[in-house]
């Protein structure tokens, strides 16, 4: 827990480079290379997401005083149901986004450095290579300095990667333009003004608009808002107010971040052509390859390498953290003390960042690619989580068997859809599952009633006085993103075609 003291800029950091990898920097561009900025939706309107984590379920977390998601499930529920959470955290960690960060941060790093060539060895042993690497560097970061030294650090690497993250579309456009920005932005508003346009139509593969409001919000409400991973960055805040301002900083940041995050893939389609729509992905490495002067690889390299691996040690993080306080200390050793759970957290650090070394090559036979298969993934668990911790917040009658139903009756309706509804968007999927979770809580609860459950404030650690521009700050993210929007819209931008 970074011993509770991280500050506004660190806890921002940190869980800004916790999510930020780069399946997101390789894939969202690859995206946009040839759907436009509909593909910004993954980013800006998570600023929305963010808001309800710093206005209603930070004061919740931090009144309850507690140190996992899956403590407050507990909490309100029972410790089955926590320990299956806490379960389906941990294999979907392990199986699903460490190998992908790694895969993919390795898959980047050797086009763009070309390790194969500098090796004389095949592109598959490179990245193999390289994932060791950063698996070894990774385990050895926590184990040496924990989520303190991982969220400071961090803190460097959010700045190298939002200077280089902003050069690389800037250089980009100003080649289009012969050396002026305002000319390359007015090229590409004169090529390819139907790229601009960030509201998806209603069958699009990568973002129907009417999931905005639907299966994006409740995916963005699971990520931002209950996923372990990231809600621990914040729970390490030295106090609530510390912790609403680290989480508005980095709403702020998912708004702009569109812009190294998708709006490159735009530049490098009109650089490229069509030339890459065989294999979109190799949109970014080459816009670098092409755009960056090569004093600056070295730099580019660093930032890189420090992306990949933040978003490995904050997951790697989170998995130990879940074990060690939801299973070594109440399940395999009851009388262990703060050294043995530490030391316990040391070993699954290991053994889990172990592992996903050796799962990261498979990645590579994932037929959905890799930011839609970890986005595919979280859909096993992601609805039915939000929904509980939904009715535990504020529902009196919600149940622990109606909890645990509703996880077991989602999973299989959710693998049944890959099946039957293979060709339906799964943001689609995940909007008529959310309601139907929803439903199966209110039914059961009603149905196998256990009295009424008043959540009580427990011991706190930190002060949770909210930070007094809470709502001006909620208001004013709101706002811009709805600007944003309005912007790379049919009234904006897009109309100019």
């Amino acid at each position: 827990m970074g011993g509770r003291s991280l500050t506004a800029l660190p806890i921002a950091g940190s869980i800004i480079m916790t999510n930020l990898s780069t399946e997101q920097i390789v894939g969202q561009n690859g995206q946009s290379y040839h759907a436009g900025m509909e593909v910004m939706a993954w980013e800006v309107t998570a600023a929305i997401a963010i808001v309800a984590l710093a206005v209603v379920f930070l004061p919740k977390y931090f009144k309850y005083g507690i140190n996992t998601v899956s403590d407050f499930i507990e909490i309100r529920y029972d410790t089955v149901t926590k320990r299956i959470i806490s379960i389906l955290f941990i294999v979907t960690y392990m199986i699903s986004f460490l190998p992908v960060v790694l895969y993919s941060g390795s898959l980047v790093f050797n086009k763009i450095f070309h390790i194969d060539e500098l090796l004389g060895v095949r592109p598959i042993v490179a990245i193999i290579l390289v994932a060791l690497i950063i698996g070894v560097i990774g385990i050895l970061y926590l184990l040496i300095g924990g989520l303190s030294l991982s969220a400071n650090s961090d803190t460097v690497y959010g700045v190298g990667l939002l200077i280089c993250g902003l050069l690389i579309p800037i250089l980009g456009v100003m080649k289009l333009g012969e050396g002026n920005f305002i000319g390359g932005i007015d090229y590409i508003v004169d090529h390819t003004p139907w790229l601009l346009n960030s509201v998806g139509a209603i069958d699009s593969a990568i973002v129907p608009w009417p999931t905005l409001i639907t299966g994006m919000l409740f995916n963005n409400l699971y990520f931002w808002c209950t996923n372990q991973m990231i809600v621990q960055k914040a729970l390490s805040g030295k106090n609530l107010a510390e912790a609403q301002k680290g989480t508005f900083i980095v709403g702020l940041f998912k708004v702009f971040g569109a812009l190294f995050l998708v709006f490159p893939g735009i530049v490098a389609r009109n650089i490229f052509g069509d030339a890459l729509m065989n294999n979109p992905d190799n949109a970014y490495p080459y816009l670098v390859t092409e755009v960056l002067p090569q004093a600056l690889f070295g730099v580019f390299a660093a930032v890189i390498f420090g992306a990949i691996l933040s978003s490995f040690a904050g997951a790697l993080n989170a998995t130990a953290t879940l074990f060690s306080l939801d299973f070594y200390k109440p399940v395999l050793n009851k009388q262990a003390d703060d050294k043995q759970i530490a030391r316990a957290g040391k070993i699954v650090t290991i053994v889990v960042g172990v592992i996903s070394v050796i799962v990261a090559p498979f990645i590579s036979f994932a037929p959905a690619g890799l930011y839609q298969f970890v986005q595919e993934f979280n859909g096993l668990y992601n609805m039915p989580l939000l929904v509980i911790i939904l009715f535990a917040f504020y529902s009196k009658k919600a149940t622990a068997i109606a909890a645990k139903s509703t996880i077991a009756i989602h999973i299989v309706l959710y693998a049944l859809s890959k099946v039957f509804l293979k060709d339906i968007h799964f943001l689609y999927v995940l909007s008529l599952l959310f309601f139907l979770d929803v439903l199966i809580m209110l039914l059961i609860s009603k149905w196998k009633p256990d009295g009424n459950f008043v959540l009580e404030s427990f011991d706190t650690k930190v002060d949770i006085k909210p930070w007094r521009y809470t709502k001006v700050v909620s208001v004013v993210l709101v706002v811009i993103v709805i600007l944003t929007y309005v912007a790379f819209s049919p009234i904006g931008l897009a109309s100019l075609q």
